[in-house]
């Protein structure tokens, strides 16, 4: 038993050393600025809460067996015959199945709750962006404000994010832990997040999705200003000289590793569409070639 506990303590240490020194620990999520964020933070939580009504009495349990009836104690009641207690099979069997109840009932009112689709609940004109992830970065377009930028999303606090996520390339994830939500960028396809900092904040943002060798490096900064600030970084990045259209974005999108802040001034209109049309167009063309090959083979079987 002491080596046990021994052992316990060593491990548990262990993990606590390794947790502090990660770069992505997960105590981030515990530490939200956004509305959305503060829901998850909660609902994991309660989730944990509740799995630790069996957890916790199951591990005291088996030191209070084992210190029952270690073999030093001539006291403890020899039963060989024992075989059935209703009681312990309801309590065995009902906590449980009232915890699963209880879960899938709060599970399944948090999903459509937080869907990400979803618009959320707050006054005001939302902050369009589309998201475009390459590799090894994000490229993010204001279509409402004719701007964009690579590695850097600002948007004003205390005000909706409406995002519309796609991808370039392979397929990643858009996260931001501090707000909330983490969303699949799929090439071919558009997925959608809304999302709202409650305090201004400079957060990180990153790709939660395995996607080749500049995976590491494909982050970028989630700046929540005031209003004011977010009209003057406007203004601001409608000074650059740099211009972004179709035929720039595909220079960009090739893959490189450390990418740092660029600013455009003018985007291309529909640039989002075009980016998500050329894997719609590429798949039609290869299924109409592979439908005229088809052809062609039942005609030469024919023949």
């Amino acid at each position: 038993m002491r080596e046990i506990c021994r052992n316990l303590f060593r491990y548990s240490g262990l993990a606590l050393a390794l947790s502090s020194v990660s770069g992505c620990s997960s105590w981030v999520l515990f530490d939200t600025k956004g509305s959305v964020g503060l829901q998850e933070r909660d609902l994991i939580i309660l989730c944990i809460g509740l799995m630790l009504f069996v957890v916790v009495p199951a591990i005291l349990l088996t030191f209070a067996f084992a210190w029952r009836y270690r073999a030093s104690n001539t006291s403890a009641r020899y039963t060989p015959e024992w075989a059935h207690s209703t009681k312990i099979e309801v309590v065995v069997w009902g906590v449980p199945l009232l915890i699963i109840i209880a879960l899938a009932v709060i599970v399944w009112t948090s999903t459509h709750k937080l869907d990400p689709y979803r618009p959320l609940d707050v006054p005001g004109e939302p902050i369009n962006v589309d998201v475009i992830a390459t590799d090894w970065k994000w490229i993010f377009v204001y279509p409402d404000l004719g701007i964009a930028t690579v590695n850097q999303l600002t948007f004003p606090a205390h005000r909706q994010l409406a995002l519309r996520i796609t991808s370039n390339s392979t397929m990643g994830t858009f996260f931001i832990p501090q707000l909330g939500g983490q969303v699949y960028a799929m090439a071919g396809m558009r997925t959608q997040l809304h999302l709202m900092a409650n305090e201004e904040g400079k957060y990180r943002g990153m790709s939660g999705n395995f996607n080749g060798p500049g995976f590491s490096d494909m982050k970028f900064v989630a700046n929540a200003t005031s209003e004011e600030d977010f009209k003057r970084w406007v203004t601001q990045v409608k000074t650059s000289p740099l211009t972004l259209d179709f035929n720039t974005f595909l220079k960009i999108a090739k893959p490189s590793q450390g990418n740092g802040v660029v600013q455009f001034s003018q985007v291309q209109p529909g640039l989002f569409k075009m980016v998500i049309d050329q894997f719609v167009d590429s798949g039609t063309v290869t299924a109409a070639a592979h439908a005229t090959a088809d052809v062609g083979s039942s005609s030469e079987k024919k023949e």
